[in-house]
């Protein structure tokens, strides 16, 4: 019953991503920001759909399960502060440019050089978010359709795909409607229903009060705070919350849509959280014997409550994997290949044939990856991890410094992810889980460098990057190419402003 439940959200949601697909109309303007036509409602629910993903909810009830509040929540917490930060200082100069994708921004205002290793790094860190969403849907697979782990993950992945490769942006946050919508109806009954059954419970030193999480070592502060400032900070950095902010009709509005989204977040990722605090306390309940929330559901809560909620998983991580397919192909495709839009309504549109054609072998690897990596919550945060050390401050400090040039970037970049990466490798463990990714057995590092390494690493980074900005500023040759940069993205754009005023805005 509880599968049939989850199967019919599932179909509703294709069928709504292929049939918006007609508005594709054959032109990658559409495809990746749809049209640039998105209204309030969609352009929020789309980055809330975003945001609370698999790793915010499922991945949330486990680390909050066994480490208290601050280890699950700062996921959905640390993604809140990201899109209020985005709303506050990015959105409206993000989307006063026109981009299609971040690593344009990285072209604009640092050169091609910039553009491809941003970009290379970035499709390499969304190819781990994906296989995070992918993890979870796994789990939910196996537990509750006896389908083996691996062959849920195909599944899921070939599904998401079916809609992503039909409809781009425009699918994604029409579906968004729907995942969002199930997704807090979920949240909403699952705390009601834990508060009737059980009460709130909290263990003793494991609350959102109990800030010693976020003073003490010995509860895992430095981890926490990681997590906090990879996602608040490092996510600034995310290509598909970039996409769905590039889609929005108008700057005001992508700021208030960050504002909304940044709220539904908070709350819809608090919720979680306490009712993991119940379960701990009340059932025993932790993640050594599966996802904590799928154990609660499957021999706890009434069949219909398991129907919604997991239903409201399966419609978040769909929505998340579907912008990072969509994001990271259209980043290699257009920032690595330089594949371009047409702006001739008689040509075949090459940007978008060969965008559809690279999300194959993105979710090829993100299902290897989820195969091989069976963790939820470290995958997210591991992603914005490497963006954190490697992107953020060149992306930040670019939009407000006009010092900052190529050098600069390149240099904080290449050596904040050889750093990040040299410190995976000593780590032991990953945000309190042992280190399955990329672990070299070492005496230098132990398990009380967890969570340093991610605020070390990003701190000796921008540090640099403000060093190289000093020494070598801008010179008169890249501020003329990023003039020129400029007037051939108004180029590219030239039929879609010639057809704005006869094409209706999306709600």
């Amino acid at each position: 019953m509880v599968i049939l439940g989850v199967g019919i959200t599932v179909l509703a949601v294709l069928i709504v991503g292929v049939l918006v697909a007609k508005k594709v109309d054959g032109d990658s303007d559409n495809f990746l920001v749809a049209g640039r036509r998105l209204g309030v409602p969609l352009v929020a629910v789309s980055l809330a759909a975003a945001a609370v993903d698999a790793n915010a909810t499922v991945g949330n009830t486990d680390l909050t399960a066994d480490f208290g509040f601050w280890a699950g929540a700062s996921l959905a917490l640390g993604l809140a502060i990201c899109l209020l930060l985005a709303g506050l200082f990015l959105a409206k100069p993000l989307n006063a440019m026109r981009l299609y994708t971040l690593g344009d921004f990285f072209r604009v205002r640092y050169g091609r050089g910039t553009e491809v290793v941003a970009s290379v790094i970035m499709a390499f860190a969304f190819t781990i978010l994906l296989a995070g969403n992918l993890v979870a849907c796994g789990f939910l697979m196996e537990r509750f359709a006896n389908i083996p782990y691996a062959w849920g993950i195909v599944l899921t992945v070939t599904l998401v795909l079916a809609y992503t490769i039909a409809g781009g942006l425009f699918s994604d946050a029409y579906t968004a409607a729907i995942q969002t919508t199930i997704t807090v109806i979920a949240s909403i009954a699952l705390l009601v229903w834990t508060a009737m059954s059980f009460g709130i419970v909290i263990p003793e030193g494991m609350g959102p009060f109990d800030l010693g999480q976020l003073t003490d070592s010995a509860q895992g502060a430095p981890i926490n705070w990681a997590t906090l400032v990879a996602l608040g900070i490092g996510d600034l950095v995310a290509i598909d919350f970039m996409q769905r902010i590039f889609g929005a009709r108008t700057p005001q509005i992508a700021r208030r849509s960050c504002f909304t989204a940044a709220a539904l977040t908070a709350v819809v990722g608090t919720i979680f959280a306490l009712v993991a605090l119940t379960a701990s306390a009340v059932l025993g309940l932790t993640a050594a014997d599966g996802p904590v929330l799928y154990q609660l559901l499957d021999g706890w809560a009434p069949p219909l409550l398991s129907i919604v909620v997991l239903s409201g998983i399966v419609a978040a991580s769909f929505s998340t994997a579907s912008g990072a397919i969509l994001a990271t192909s259209a980043v290699i495709v257009r920032n690595i290949f330089r594949r371009r839009r047409s702006t001739d309504p008689s040509v075949r549109d090459r940007l978008l044939t060969w965008t559809r054609a690279a999300m194959v072998p993105i979710v090829v690897i993100g299902a290897f990856l989820a195969i091989q990596v069976s963790q939820t919550g470290i995958l997210l945060t591991l992603a914005f991890d490497l963006m954190l050390a490697c992107l953020a401050g060149p992306f930040i400090a670019g939009v407000f410094w006009r010092r900052p040039g190529l050098v600069a970037a390149l240099v904080s970049a290449i050596f904040g992810f050889v750093l990040r990466i040299v410190f995976l490798a000593l780590q032991p463990t990953l945000y309190g889980v042992p280190n399955d990714i990329l672990y070299v057995p070492n005496t230098i590092a132990t398990v009380d460098f967890d969570g340093w390494a991610t605020l070390l690493a990003a701190a000796a980074s921008f540090t640099l990057f403000v060093i190289m900005s000093w020494l070598t500023p801008r010179t008169q040759a890249e501020l003329d190419d990023e003039l020129a940069t400029l007037d051939d993205l108004r180029a590219e754009q030239s039929r879609v402003i010639d057809d704005e005023e006869r094409m209706p805005a999306a709600v």
